[in-house]
């Protein structure tokens, strides 16, 4: 009986440790899914970069992370080629059918506009018409089964012209739905080429800042997670709740808030932890919704906090939720961050700034600084309910001013 149970534990605890053990795995450096093809191939690599989306500990992992999200993306892209080539040819098939379809519709209608006007000439004789025209009986009944036939005939080709015509028109939409399908694949196509490229480089990137040297890694990761850390800080000593009808837009572009529920509660390269607790966007999103909000102003207004978040480990530092320092790449544009000596009016003159502070020993946050009126520096705070347009004195010291940024975009 012993023996029984314990086998029965030993199979209940192998069911239970086998997601864990499994998920570990996939994590590691070899490839599991090396001889995949197709949808096989980019469902595997997708289970691994969604199982092992975490910040990498070492520079190996990392670099198997990226070499996990290239070959992912490149299956991707094999994938939507296969389904542009698939829509190609059935629209071409479409296309020779409605040809065809056309050429029949038009000799129906052809047929049927020469039977109207003699069925019309039959319709119009009387009963005693056609007794007075036929010779006998036998003729009379002739007569009216032949005026009968050629009406059912009228009507069957009438009906066969509608049929046509329904065929036509449902060929010519599903023609249309393939070609917008076609569009829509060819558009993604040109997204994740553009995403592969970003990998491939975020990928050349790493290796060239740590020159392929583990300490040098280990350096760039602490670094990345104190800054997430004092953004963390700032943002729990404020309180995270969620706001409600944050997002305002006009001439100089829109104000966001990170904390706006819209994308509040985002996790920003899906990291569920490394920011002493989750990295979302209302705990740590500080830098990134500024560097959207200037973007607003910068001429476009379709990239949000949560694309930014959601736009690919090659866009922040050593795969953590911290954002990486030069160019990012998100929704087709490239947009560069960079340092200046320091905030003065004439500064700002020139376009709006990101600015980081201290906020005493509750950690560091970042703001748009957008103009200099009577005096003062205008601010659009991410983190404050309703923070557009206030001033920056009015919560923040010049002297806690630690980094000045200016965003381009193109």
């Amino acid at each position: 009986m012993k023996k029984l149970i314990a086998i029965v534990f030993l199979a209940g605890a192998s069911l239970c440790i086998s997601p864990f053990v499994f998920a570990q795995d996939i994590c590691q450096e070899q490839n599991p899914c090396v001889g995949k093809q197709g949808d096989d191939a980019v469902s595997c690599y997708q289970q691994v970069v969604d199982s092992c989306g975490k910040a990498k500990e070492t520079l190996a992992s990392q670099i198997h992370s990226f070499d996990t999200q290239i070959q992912l993306t490149t299956f991707q892209i094999a994938s939507i080629k296969r389904l542009i080539d698939s829509l190609s040819i059935e629209i071409t098939e479409l296309e020779n059918e409605i040809e065809r379809l056309d050429l029949l519709l038009l000799k129906r209608l052809e047929l049927l506009v020469t039977r109207i006007p003699e069925s019309y000439k039959r319709s119009v004789v009387p009963d005693f018409g056609i007794t007075f025209l036929s010779s006998s009986l036998t003729d009379i009944i002739t007569r009216q089964k032949y005026v009968m036939f050629v009406q059912k005939r009228n009507a069957f080709l009438y009906t066969q012209l509608q049929l046509t015509q329904n065929n036509f028109n449902d060929k010519k939409k599903l023609r249309e739905d393939k070609k917008a399908r076609q569009e829509t694949a060819k558009r993604d196509l040109e997204q994740k080429s553009l995403q592969l490229t970003q990998q491939k480089k975020a990928k050349d990137t790493l290796l060239s800042q740590t020159k392929g040297q583990e300490s040098v890694y280990q350096s760039l990761l602490a670094d990345a997670k104190a800054k997430l850390a004092g953004f963390a800080s700032f943002a729990d000593s404020q309180g995270t709740g969620l706001l409600d009808n944050q997002t305002k837009c006009d001439s100089w572009g829109c104000y966001y808030n990170q904390r706006d529920n819209q994308w509040g509660n985002a996790l920003i390269n899906g990291q569920g932890t490394g920011c002493g607790g989750a990295c979302s966007i209302a705990r740590v999103g500080c830098l990134i919704t500024s560097v959207a909000m200037v973007v607003s102003h910068l001429g476009n207004r379709d990239i949000l906090p949560k694309d930014i978040a959601f736009s690919g480990t090659g866009n922040f530092s050593v795969g953590t939720a911290m954002l990486m320092r030069g160019s990012i790449y998100v929704k087709g544009k490239t947009i560069t961050r960079t340092s200046i000596s320091s905030l003065n009016p004439d500064v700002v003159r020139d376009g709006p700034v990101i600015v980081g502070v201290y906020y005493g020993p509750f950690g560091t946050h970042f703001v748009v600084v957008k103009g200099y009126e009577n005096g003062k520096y205008i601010m659009h705070d991410p983190y404050e309910n309703n923070g557009s347009n206030i001033s920056f004195t009015d919560k923040y010291s010049l002297n806690s001013i630690f980094e000045v940024d200016r965003v381009t975009m193109n």
